[in-house]
């Protein structure tokens, strides 16, 4: 008889939207194996009962820090974190006689990796003939237990989503195959430069447009952008707007982090002017987010790739480029990446180092290495000849051809007509002359879909990125 008039309970509050919670319930990010970002207060919630009192005891002070369940269960606490550590600690969450441990908690420096493909890209590779380079023996040596990674199961929806599915998996020959391949390469080096645990939390999707990853609120000034207002409305369900920050970054806001690498762009590469403001608007959305002030966001400038004649990648390039204008941010250039015919380049370790370096360099305080693609500074013109000077960012050694023909300048004159330019380098200059043009106006180097990089940085062997000096 009380079980029927339990049963009934129940289905009378569910049938008029009370919550009804059994006992404690912790997002999915909030488990065995995860790592917590170091000396920091980050935030730990999960449901209980409405208005049930919660205790998070955590196993390095021995402090309680009390939380209460709200209208729906929902309950939030700040608990602050030592400094970084291979000694595994452990989380009591407690709700009356209940109580739930997580095990094997590591506090170390905790990165979000978030993208398209080439982000979602796992250390075995794509099938299709689209190795990792290096992936067999970095797989082979990656057992490792101060790198971890969550990885985010896709989710599009317009419903912000409260949970999510994934798992922390501690990097060995059996995880390691499935994590981010850049984002691996990239908390390799952390680990091995720093020497703290690394954990990342990766949400990404293959083919993916930036605007999907927009909250609501960053896309409120971009009306080219619509909404869907229901999920059958959704057209793409890895592009339309807001659907993965909603399905899959909405879930995890707020999880402490020192900062975020991206890889993405080439979804978007038919708007270039339209990406630069919605770049900018996504990341100081995610700050806003979190909450915890202008962290880093380091992101990967798309390789060049033969898009067969359509919306070269050039104009993206550029327009990523001055994603550096948004405060806090840093472009590893990848124009050396050596795959004209794979939109997935196989070079991931490059990629996730040259992120790395700058998360080093600006991050943890090691600036006197050489982290930054030489830039353009400026262009003068001496008669028939352009000389393009170039940005070195501290390094002293200039540049390198490595003593090959520079074959991919360009030069045009006021008809706007480019012809080839023979090329002489010396330092951090480019002197450059056309037989065909008696006064040149404008430059272009590798601004087209495929061509690859020539020229780099002696000192951190950094490639130049495309460019153009005019707006043509």
């Amino acid at each position: 008889m009380k079980k029927n008039v339990f049963v009934c309970l129940l289905l009378f509050l569910t049938a008029f939207g009370f919550p009804v919670v059994a006992g404690i319930r912790l997002p999915a990010i909030f488990a065995e194996n995860m790592v917590l970002q170091q000396r920091s207060r980050v935030a730990v919630w999960g449901w209980t009962g409405v208005g049930e009192r919660v205790k998070v005891t955590c196993s390095w002070d021995k402090k309680s820090y009390p939380a209460r369940g709200d209208a729906s269960g929902y309950w939030r606490v700040m608990i602050p974190t030592p400094g970084a550590s291979y000694t595994p600690h452990a989380l009591v969450i407690r709700d009356g006689d209940e109580s739930v441990t997580i095990g094997n908690v590591l506090v170390g420096e905790v990165w979000l990796c978030s993208g398209q493909s080439n982000m979602e890209m796992p250390m075995k590779g794509f099938s299709g003939q689209q190795p990792v380079e290096g992936g067999p023996r970095a797989i082979a040596g990656s057992r490792n237990p101060g790198i971890r990674c969550f990885t985010v199961a896709r989710k599009s929806t317009i419903v912000p989503q409260t949970d999510c599915s994934g798992k922390w998996e501690i990097a060995g020959p059996e995880t390691v195959p499935a994590f981010t391949a850049t984002g691996y390469f990239f908390a390799r080096l952390l680990n091995q430069a720093l020497d703290v645990p690394v954990g990342l939390v990766h949400a990404s999707w293959g083919g993916s447009r930036i605007e999907a990853w927009m909250s609501p609120a960053s896309l409120s000034d971009i009306p080219e952008k619509t909404i869907p207002a229901t999920d059958s409305d959704i057209k793409i369900a890895n592009g339309s707007p807001a659907v993965l920050y909603n399905g899959m970054l909405h879930p995890i806001v707020g999880y402490g982090m020192r900062g975020a690498i991206w890889y993405q762009g080439e979804a978007n590469r038919g708007e270039p002017d339209l990406y630069v403001k919605m770049f900018d608007r996504m990341v100081r959305g995610w700050r806003d987010l979190w909450g915890v002030g202008e962290f880093p966001l380091y992101y990967c400038q798309i390789a060049p790739y033969d898009y067969d004649g359509n919306l070269h990648s050039g104009y993206i390039r550029e327009a990523q480029a001055r994603g550096l204008e948004t405060p806090n941010t840093g472009m590893a250039v990848l124009m050396d990446a050596d795959s004209p015919k794979c939109i997935h380049p196989p070079k991931k370790q490059d990629a996730g180092e040259r992120l790395a370096l700058w998360a080093l360099a600006r991050t943890y305080g090691m600036e006197k290495m050489h982290y930054r693609s030489p830039e353009v500074k400026g262009v003068e013109v001496e008669g028939r000849v352009a000389i393009i000077t170039f940005e070195m960012f501290g390094s002293t050694t200039g540049l390198t051809s490595y003593g090959k023909e520079l074959l991919n300048f360009q030069v045009a004159g006021e008809d706007r007509r480019f012809y080839p330019a023979k090329a002489a380098l010396s330092g951090n200059k480019v002197y450059l002359f056309a037989p065909a043009v008696a006064h040149p106006v404008a430059v272009r180097y590798c601004f087209d879909n495929t061509s690859p990089a020539e020229l780099f940085s002696v000192e951190g062997n950094l490639p130049v990125s495309s460019f153009r000096t005019d707006k043509w």
